[in-house]
């Protein structure tokens, strides 16, 4: 974590400067682009980068334990997480977010003093939120009913001592700090009630969060889960959608938007399959925040791949099931569910060897030599989904080029052996490698997830 005492950087704030949503029937839309965190990785180190980060993040979904915790453009800049830009406060600042729907909290880097360990830039070269230059912010109060969103295991009588001995309405006890934990990496901060500029609207009171230091997280995240406190829940959006540029767009300004819909419109040509009920589990509240679809099979080669039940629904633990995470790079399976894909390319992909040694550097499995070939041809990879829904991937989405354009490896991710398998969580992550070219929709008023092949751009 930082090396600055936290309660100092926490009582810092306190000395800020520190009323509701403006109506409007249009959606809104946002710039969307690729993050990139390190641009000067080489290839070999970028991929085995994203599969450790996306198995660390797989790690921290499939283990989560509560914590106390209009149109936008999309850029790509390199592989990893998708961002957005928002201008929070009075006049704006503009904020890079990174777009998460594993996770429902908004925050960006607070005040000159941030700091951020183990960060791929210095800290006194990520961009901060200053809410001294604001006229809208102010500090959560402990009996905002807000704060709850930040703490929901606690009441107001355990989190707000100091208000019980005065009168409550005078009260000027501030929320507790928050402590979030991600796949890599954590935050802590306060919470703000500020004034979020969209370009169609402007949303007052929003909920964010004021991070004073962070561990790996060198741009805020805006989460777009199920939680009361996610952006599109605080917009009262009865839709979410997007299209993410394909991950060969590296570091250009290419972008696709993000659309957050208060019409709920009909979608023309998606293929549906309904958003499935959450697991309620006791001390497991951040299943709640999930995507969870029903994957009901999944063929290589238009060949059914032999799944055991018990990975693909969710138990009265909530442990199994599949999730939708836009935070998730490469696509996360239960080792119980990945051997038997892998089995299924090996022992239909002819003609090719695989290269163990690019698996060991990489984390991905199986890699196969293409050298001396102008085309590559691949058994299709489908995943069919409860109502008949079938999302049939293209090739780009489940293999890559490694090295010097004469190997190929497939772009999902496992433990590495059954005896450390994860049992707990969803068993099945869908990552954002494998949803490229491809518009999906949240229908969040009518429960339905759609998706059609696309062109992003």
């Amino acid at each position: 974590m930082a090396s600055s005492s936290p309660l100092l950087l926490f009582l810092s704030i306190l000395s800020l400067l520190f009323p509701f949503i403006s109506s409007s029937n249009s959606p809104t839309t946002i710039p969307l682009s690729l993050f990139n965190t390190n641009p000067n990785q080489d290839f070999y180190q970028k991929l085995t980068h994203l599969a450790s980060v996306s198995l660390a993040r797989a790690h921290h979904i499939k283990n989560s334990q509560d914590s106390s915790v209009s149109k936008i453009p999309l850029y790509p800049h390199s592989y990893g997480g998708y961002s957005i830009t928002l201008g929070f406060g009075t006049p704006p600042q503009k904020m890079s977010f990174i777009m998460d729907t594993g996770s429902s909290f908004v925050w960006f880097p607070c005040t000159k003093k941030y700091q951020c360990s183990k960060c791929p830039v210095s800290s006194q070269n990520i961009p901060t939120f200053v809410p001294k230059l604001s006229t809208s912010a102010r500090v959560v109060g402990c009996l905002n009913p807000k704060c709850s969103w930040i703490h929901p295991k606690t009441n107001p009588k355990s989190r707000c001592q100091d208000c019980q001995s005065q009168n409550t309405s005078n009260c000027k006890q501030i929320c507790p700090p928050y402590i979030i934990l991600y796949g890599a990496g954590s935050t802590g901060g306060l919470g703000l009630v500020e004034t979020l500029n969209l370009p169609n609207k402007k949303i007052t009171n929003f909920l964010v969060g004021c991070s004073l230091f962070s561990s790996q997280q060198p741009a805020g995240i805006a989460g777009f889960g199920r939680g009361f406190s996610s952006l599109p829940n605080q917009l009262g959006a009865k839709k979410l959608s997007y299209c993410l540029v394909s991950h060969t767009f590296d570091d250009t300004s290419k972008s696709s938007m993000l659309v957050l819909d208060s019409c709920n419109e009909k979608s023309a040509n998606l293929s549906y399959t309904p958003l499935l009920k959450n697991p309620v589990v006791a001390r497991r509240n951040a299943l709640l925040e999930y995507y969870y679809v029903g994957l009901r099979k999944i063929t290589v080669g238009g060949q059914k791949v032999k799944i055991p039940y018990h990975y693909l629904t969710p138990n009265s633990k909530g442990d199994g099931g599949t999730i939708v995470d836009s935070g998730t790079t490469f696509t996360f399976l239960n080792h119980g569910i990945f051997e038997p894909v892998m089995s299924a390319f090996v022992n239909q992909v002819k003609g090719f060897s695989r290269i163990e040694k690019i698996e060991k550097l990489t984390g991905l499995r199986p890699c196969f030599n293409v050298s001396g070939h102008k085309t590559v041809s691949m058994p299709e990879l489908k995943f069919h989904f409860k109502g008949g829904a079938e999302m049939a991937l293209p090739l780009a989405n489940y293999f890559s080029i490694v090295g010097e354009k004469d190997v190929i490896c497939l772009t999902m991710v496992t433990d590495r052996d059954s005896g450390s398998e994860l049992s707990t969580g969803p068993s099945i992550i869908l990552g954002n490698f494998q949803m490229q070219n491809l518009f999906v929709e949240f229908d969040l008023k009518n429960d339905k997830f759609g998706f059609r092949q696309q062109v992003c751009k």
